[in-house]
């Protein structure tokens, strides 16, 4: 069986610069890690690969996104897929669906796609769901935990807001995983680092995957960026130390001064 997953270079940091100007993250000197609810999807597909299966990792980016598909690779991946054109740039979750879906079709014959339930940086939700519906299979969404396939059928754990439930379905699909507060991302040793070197990695291009390129770039995108800004600074709050009745005193006096209470 093939599973493929899909990942995301993401800054470490939320404290980010924007170029006013052009409306764009400034990225340079920014140190990227994977997003943590992607590599939570990888080592979900890990977790439930038997002998023979063939994991794949797949990245929209620069050619600095290799880092992030080779760290996949020492993770337990066996072959990573950089999809990097000039016309890819600028995309939404939109555009982004379909790039991901024209070289998951050139791809074929998989079993499950991966895929974080969120980004770390844009967190819209949308790119799972989205690349379902391009692909026309069934979705599922906010999976914490999932079971091996059997006899074309998966079962997957998913959070609700009233706590968890258990859906079954059957494959392909998209699974879009979160992780539980319990997950921690995962370091590869150096031994896998280097080996990771001599696993298949190949860089696509928009004539590679075919497709229909008016859905890629910003010309695909339905989302047009206006203005980017960076939040205004909060003030420092106001910590208070005391013992608890003179500390709930205090807090009152502050609340009536700036008429809360």
């Amino acid at each position: 069986m093939k599973f493929i997953v899909c990942v995301k270079q993401v800054p470490e940091s939320n404290v980010l610069k924007i170029d006013l100007k052009t409306n764009r993250v400034l990225k340079e000197g920014v140190s990227t890690i994977i997003s943590p609810f992607d590599q939570f999807a990888l080592e979900e597909a890990i977790k439930i690969r038997k002998d023979g299966d063939e994991i794949i990792a797949i990245s929209i980016g620069n050619l600095e996104s290799k880092s992030t598909l080779m760290r996949c690779l020492a993770l337990g991946a066996d072959k990573g897929i950089l999809l990097n054109d000039e016309i890819f740039q600028d995309s939404d979750t939109f555009a982004t669906s379909n790039i991901l879906g024209a070289a998951i079709k050139k791809i074929g014959d998989y079993i499950i796609i991966f895929c974080g339930n969120s980004s770390f940086d844009t967190g819209t939700s949308q790119v799972g769901p989205e690349l379902a519906a391009v692909l026309n299979i069934p979705q599922v969404t906010y999976a914490e935990s999932t079971e091996a396939v059997t006899n074309g059928k998966i079962k997957i754990k998913v959070q609700t807001d009233e706590g968890y439930r258990i859906i079954e379905s059957t494959v392909p699909l998209v699974v879009a995983c979160i992780p539980p507060s319990s997950f921690q991302p995962r370091i590869p040793p150096l031994p896998k680092i280097m080996a990771a070197q001599k696993k298949p990695f190949e860089i696509w291009n928009a004539e590679d995957i075919g497709g229909d390129r008016n859905k890629f770039g910003s010309n695909g995108s339905l989302i047009k960026i206006i203005k980017l800004y960076e939040p205004p600074k909060r003030d420092q709050g106001i910590v208070i130390t005391d013992e608890a009745d003179t500390a709930v005193e205090k807090l009152m006096e502050l609340l009536s001064k700036d008429k809360v209470i």
